[in-house]
């Protein structure tokens, strides 16, 4: 397994000075930036949409991690392409015809994912686990920032391991929830190749330091 990759969840970020916190994932040892969309609808609140993400697009020096956590997600594919995304993950609750959006966001010049909610069972990916470059594991309901992590992740992503690699697949796992330095070592252990975090970087008072630290502990 290549290297953790840290993913800090900018929906956690100063909106009110957001450039200034962009300027902070630049400069640490962060692999990707995750950007989570919310419609209201899929879940129960509403994010940031196009505008932002273009803006933020404008000053990112690593690649734009998209979650789209939102109904019909097949209808926004070209425009985040064209935003500047370089992962686009949809849930597959989300997605009457997974396998068609996964080719869509592949045929779109970006790397696919798939996300799954908490109740969500990994062996609904089985055949199409080949075409997902990242799995998006919840491990916490979606919708809001700083909720506390579920702990049945941690079989969630020792089952998904295990069936990626039956199928020899280059799929990454990914850990979007409450994490922190207290359990992204069992998270790697179980099988985690990314890890999302929201709060905990941008609540602390030097989130630099923080990511540094994350990192360290991941790949340890």
């Amino acid at each position: 397994m290549g290297k953790v990759k840290i993913a800090p969840s900018m929906l956690a970020a100063d909106f009110a000075n957001l450039e200034r916190d962009i300027q902070i994932i630049n400069q640490s040892e962060a692999d990707w930036f995750h950007l989570d969309i919310m419609d209201g609808v899929f879940v129960p609140n509403i994010s940031f949409g196009m505008p932002v993400v273009k803006a933020m697009a404008q000053h990112a020096k690593k690649p734009l991690d998209v979650h789209l956590m939102i109904v019909d997600p097949d209808r926004y594919i070209k425009t985040f392409a064209q935003l500047g995304a370089d992962i686009l993950t949809v849930h597959a609750e989300a997605s009457t015809h997974l396998h068609r959006t996964i080719q869509a966001i592949k045929d779109a010049d970006m790397k696919a994912g798939v996300a799954l909610n908490p109740h969500t069972p990994v062996n609904v990916l089985e055949d199409v686990i080949n075409d997902i470059d990242v799995v998006c594991i919840m491990s916490v309901n979606p919708g809001f920032g700083g909720q506390k992590f579920i702990k049945n992740t941690y079989s969630k992503v020792h089952m998904l391991r295990t069936m990626i690699d039956a199928n020899k697949s280059a799929t990454l796992i990914e850990i979007d929830g409450g994490v922190n330095a207290t359990n992204c070592t069992n998270l790697v252990e179980a099988g985690a190749d990314i890890l999302v975090a929201g709060n905990f970087v941008f609540s602390s008072e030097k989130p630099l330091e923080t990511i540094k630290n994350l990192w360290q502990i991941a790949n340890a």
